[in-house]
């Protein structure tokens, strides 16, 4: 029994130590370090709400598509057209490794996702942002993000 006990803590860390949120301001305050704030027309409220959309503002999420590509990061960015995965077909747009869009100092991800964002379609190219954040009052994500 005591065993059960550790393996079954075990893999409970190994959950925690896998998922690496970010917190909601502190993503605000990086976003508009990078001038994310107005980029293209999106507000900051914009930008978390794409990032809670598509990873609850988990920085290391991956996710394996139907299709065999991967979405990274924080804004989940797919591996068949934006990175480069060394696993599967890619036009690696954004020229980077899909692995660097997962690093903790979004640096990868930012420049990656203005390239988007600045292309046709703009954050319509994120079907959760277009289900999920278009249209709508968004404000509500600064609710005390002090970014002085």
């Amino acid at each position: 029994m005591p065993s059960l006990l550790l393996v079954s803590l075990a893999s409970c860390l190994l959950a925690i130590k896998q998922a690496s949120p970010i917190s909601r301001c502190d993503l605000a305050k990086v976003l508009r370090e990078e001038d994310l704030d107005g980029f293209e027309g999106y507000s900051l409220s914009d930008w978390l709400c794409l990032a809670f959309v598509e990873s609850a503002f988990n920085i290391t999420k991956v996710d394996e598509n139907t299709d065999g590509s991967f979405d990274y990061g924080i804004f989940q960015i797919n591996s068949h057209y934006w990175c480069n995965d060394y696993q599967s077909h890619t036009e690696n747009i954004c020229h980077v490794d899909c692995q660097e869009l997962l690093s903790p100092n979004l640096l990868s991800i930012i420049n990656c996702a203005k390239k988007i964002v600045s292309g046709a379609g703009g954050m319509k190219n994120w079907v959760k942002w277009r289900l999920h954040c278009a249209g709508r009052p968004l404000s509500y994500w600064m609710t005390g993000c002090h970014l002085g």
